[in-house]
């Protein structure tokens, strides 16, 4: 692995261990703040509401100081965020924390995958899809350690704070090794809002599809178990961690088979993998073939992010713009499945809303001829020797 390689993949890790961190301590900050369900719910809108806002602002950052800065300053803008929400005194105060904390999560989203893009080109093969299951691994090792402190009943305060600061450390010391990389003479800045163009529209109804299907699969799995299938509560939580780890393990396999076969027939054979894990889900009545059908709605599903994101990076009228236009997509996808499917599933019951998402993910199958390569594309970013200063 090289050196841009190897920092972007921690980048990626350290992004994820930043969003698995807070997740394991909502249930203190509720506790302590003494939050209703319905203000809990409020302040976990914030963060959606503070990357859409920001996101559109990351591409001229980074066309002003540059693509390694920018990622460098946003990863350790969102590192830092992580501590803030514990530290709120108040209800307001967590909705304020909370909208920087999505701010900066969207705006270094953005920018690590547009550089990540840039690195691709640099090497000249597929890495998206393994960057992304690293992500998954970072999440999931952070997620760990967070439900360790809370059972060991350390104040999170303490424990967003000390893990801050060694993520703040690490993205550090990685973003020394990503490349330098400056528009070509004569690039625009990119423009603060433009409507999306028919070709990033396409690669975003293939993200919209597939994040639409792992936010649902992701926060209703568990539900789905023990209303459904009948399973005990060990088993159901379990059931989410074979999820995720069933992503995590085919992203990380996923760039091999993407150089082997193409992006847009990974995602047509991932779809009929997932569509059959549908199809399992909603005729299962028991634990197991349940468990196997989420696991093979993630396997499905794995790589098309990862996709979806580097094809967007090509066809934009600049990496960053096209990653900003389609990740805008995948977000609004990601902030609705959970809310559709549980009004699905209330008006009718859990397997017609999941009935619902094995048709999206055909679709995703369908449309997935949108991530083809395209044979034009636009040029590769200049690349400066480690060490030069950008201007």
């Amino acid at each position: 692995m090289s050196s841009p390689h190897r920092a972007i993949a921690i980048v990626f890790a350290l992004h994820g261990a930043v969003a698995g961190t807070l997740a394991t301590r909502i249930p203190w900050i509720q506790d302590r703040l003494d939050l209703s369900p319905t203000v809990l719910g409020l302040a976990l809108l914030c963060p959606s509401i503070g990357a859409f806002t920001a996101m559109p602002t990351a591409n001229r950052l980074a066309h002003r100081i540059g693509e390694r800065r920018a990622t460098r300053l946003l990863i350790a803008a969102w590192c830092a965020a992580v501590a803030l929400p514990a530290l709120a005194p108040a209800p307001v105060f967590l909705c304020a924390a909370m909208l920087l904390f999505g701010a900066t999560a969207g705006m270094s989203d953005v920018v690590m995958n547009a550089h990540a893009v840039s690195v691709e080109r640099h090497l000249r093969r597929s890495i998206m899809s393994g960057l992304h299951g690293l992500w998954c691994v970072g999440s999931l090792g952070a997620g760990g350690v967070g439900i360790l402190a809370a059972h060991a009943g350390i104040d999170a305060r303490l424990h967003l704070g000390l893990v801050a600061a060694v993520l703040l450390a690490a993205g550090a010391v990685a973003g020394r090794g990503l490349l330098h990389v400056r528009p070509a003479p004569g690039d625009p800045a990119p423009r603060r809002f433009a409507l999306p163009t028919r070709a990033i529209l396409a690669i975003g109804v293939v993200g919209f599809c597939a994040t639409f299907a792992e936010g649902a699969s992701a926060d209703w799995t568990a539900v789905y178990l023990t209303e459904v299938a009948d399973a005990g509560p060990g088993l159901a939580a379990a059931s989410y961690t074979i999820f995720m780890a069933c992503m995590a393990g085919t992203r990380l396999a996923g760039d091999r088979l993407v150089r082997r076969l193409g992006p847009d027939r990974v995602v047509r054979c991932g779809g009929v993998v997932a569509v059959l894990g549908g199809v399992l889900v909603v005729a299962s009545r028991a634990p197991w073939p349940a468990i196997a059908g989420f696991a093979l709605l993630g396997v499905g599903v794995a790589t098309v992010v990862p996709l979806v994101f580097a094809a967007a990076g090509d066809v934009g009228a600049t990496p960053g713009e096209g990653v900003a236009g389609v990740a805008t997509i995948t977000y609004l996808s990601g902030l609705t499945a959970p809310a559709i499917t549980g009004w699905a599933a209330g008006a009718l019951s859990y397997p017609a809303a999941f009935a619902l998402i094995t048709c999206v993910v055909a679709v995703m199958t369908v449309t997935a001829g949108a991530l083809r390569p395209r044979g034009g594309g636009t040029s590769a970013p200049v690349s400066e020797p480690a060490g030069t200063a950008l201007r």
